[in-house]
């Protein structure tokens, strides 16, 4: 996994509480999160702003010193402390992390107005789909990929599975996101090396506006990675919203399941605040109260574990939309923010935005485009499309549970949140679809955060630790890839519109509390997992060109 240090931590912190920068991401989701790097620009605050203590994750505000990260280390002024307070008032004189300097963020003006689009590369020139409709994404990853060069060259077999995905894609790409504005180095910083076969789609993470210049352009490619090297791929014209803020989520690493918020003042004073480490250690317990450090060597799932700028609860995304004085306040700021997120993408030629990506409640996507695309009682909507910051596509993350997914609901679940979109789409007909753009299999009894190896089929006790052959999983995981895949093409809307545009398969190895996800093994051959996702990508794809052919 990546290495996390005190300025990334604090990076990932403020992707929730002020301006976005390029930081990282996971939950029920890594599930991924590791695959989170440092930004190349330090985040903006302004003096005396609520931020984290990098090391600690303790709340300050200007003039006020952070403690040390262990016992006996010098306390150090806040990051939003005024220019040379530290002096006279704290141990160390010298900020550890300075936010007032050095970043950019876009201004706050007026209500977004449509501006001219730049043109988009003929790599961004799909298939003609029915009129009116947007792309199909088609199938993708997230993950790290064997088999690609730091030049983009794919071996025969890696190749291989990207071909047999991209038909899936009116692109004829296939689509690939790590959390990130860029490729970055992912899970134990193995590098992301993509084709020029395949569509970054970026994502910002946090609730915090992002930076113009932690955007690419849309439809470029070849552009530079967070690596130091360029990509071969091509960026694609959709930006993807926050990460799981529906949920609190948990810390990542060794307390992952135990750890659900950061330590507070109170926890801080009494020395309670228990570390948490991505990797390397031996499983542990947070506090009494579930905090602990999540920002000196760990991360958390997704941004509803932060606080937001300008919102007065702790953990104020989750119950963003509770209807009550102290969560309207939020919304306004997180809306505000995103606003001006929008307007640096609209200006760098996206066109298409995605509502956050939820691991759990639709509804809380639907509630999003509601306010973001000023839509009425009665269902009319000021504005329709990137120019104003309203999302058309609405994300979710979904997986199975302990290898029994009719058991304990799986596929009924995932039919489910499909027909929330459906009903979205219904209600709303300028919204696109669906992408699902974490599916995998976690490796505990329920829910989205708990603790792994605590099921009937811990991965553990697996040969491969993937999923054993079972009644419910005939040929394992290859069988869940099969069924969901089926029941993800086949929804439809009551007018008989397809409502998945988006699949990516989390393929990872035990990341995030999962079974081993991987498609390929080390050494590039696809495994039979990747030949299932293989053939139910083609399978999608022959439906979607025989619809297009159609229409």
């Amino acid at each position: 996994m990546v290495k996390l240090f005190a300025v990334v931590a604090f990076a990932l912190c403020c992707a929730c509480s002020g301006s976005s920068g390029e930081v990282p991401a996971a939950q029920a989701s890594l599930r991924g999160s590791a695959a989170q790097v440092a930004g190349q620009t330090l985040l903006q605050c302004s003096v005396g702003e609520a931020v984290q203590c990098p090391g600690t994750g303790a709340s300050c505000s200007g003039e006020q010193c952070c403690a040390g990260a262990s016992p006996g280390d010098p306390t150090f002024p806040c990051p939003s402390a005024p220019v040379g307070w530290g002096q006279g008032h704290c141990q160390v004189q010298e900020k550890k992390v300075d936010c007032l300097a050095g970043s950019q963020t876009p201004p706050v003006g007026p209500p977004l107005s449509p501006v001219p689009l730049p043109p988009q590369g003929p790599t961004l020139s799909p298939i003609p789909p029915t009129s009116g409709a947007g792309p199909i994404w088609g199938c993708g990853l997230v993950g790290s990929i064997p088999g690609i060069s730091a030049d983009g060259t794919a071996t025969a077999e890696t190749q291989s599975l990207i071909d047999g995905i991209k038909g899936s894609s009116t692109f004829n790409m296939a689509t690939y996101w790590n959390w990130n504005f860029k490729p970055q180095l992912g899970e134990k910083d193995v590098p992301e090396y993509l084709t020029k076969d395949i569509l970054f789609m970026p994502d910002s993470w946090g609730a915090g506006a992002v930076a113009a210049d932690m955007l690419v352009e849309a439809g470029q490619a070849n552009f530079p990675d967070l690596m130091g090297g360029t990509s071969p791929a091509t960026m694609a014209n959709i930006l993807l919203g926050m990460n799981e803020p529906d949920i609190i989520g948990s810390c990542l690493g060794n307390m992952f399941g135990s750890c659900n918020a950061p330590c507070d003042a109170e926890a801080m004073w009494n020395n309670d605040c228990p570390m948490a480490w991505m990797e390397g250690h031996a499983p542990a317990e947070a506090n009494s109260r579930g905090q602990c450090d999540c920002v000196s060597h760990s991360s958390p799932t997704g941004c509803g574990f932060w606080g937001v700028e300008g919102c007065a609860v702790a953990q104020p995304l989750p119950g963003l939309w509770d209807e009550t004085p102290e969560a309207e306040q939020c919304v306004d700021s997180v809306m505000s923010q995103w606003k001006q997120t929008a307007a640096v993408a609209y200006q760098k030629g996206y066109k298409y935005l995605s509502t956050p990506m939820v691991a759990v409640n639709v509804s809380y996507a639907r509630n999003f485009i509601e306010r973001a695309c000023g839509c009425d009682a009665s269902g009319n909507c000021a504005c329709t499309d990137a120019s104003c910051g309203c999302p058309v596509y609405v994300v979710f993350h979904f997986y199975g549970n302990d290898c029994r997914p009719k058991t304990l609901g799986s596929y009924d679940t995932l039919r489910a949140r499909l027909n929330d979109v459906a009903a979205i789409m219904e209600a709303y007909p300028f919204v696109q679809g669906a992408i699902i753009n974490e599916v995998g299999m976690l490796n505990c009894a329920g829910g989205a955060i708990c603790i792994p190896d605590g099921g009937k089929y811990p991965a553990s006790a697996q040969p491969d630790h993937g999923c054993p052959s079972t009644d419910e999983l005939p040929n394992g995981l290859a069988t869940f890839i099969e069924e969901v895949m089926g029941i993800a093409m086949s929804a439809k809307t009551s007018d008989g519109r397809y409502v998945t545009k988006g699949f990516s398969w989390f393929n990872e190895d035990e990341e995030g509390g999962t079974y081993n996800l991987r498609l390929q093994y080390d050494n590039g051959t696809v495994n039979k997992l990747g030949e299932a996702y293989i053939t139910a990508c083609t399978k999608w794809g022959e439906q979607s060109m025989a619809a297009l052919a159609r229409s």
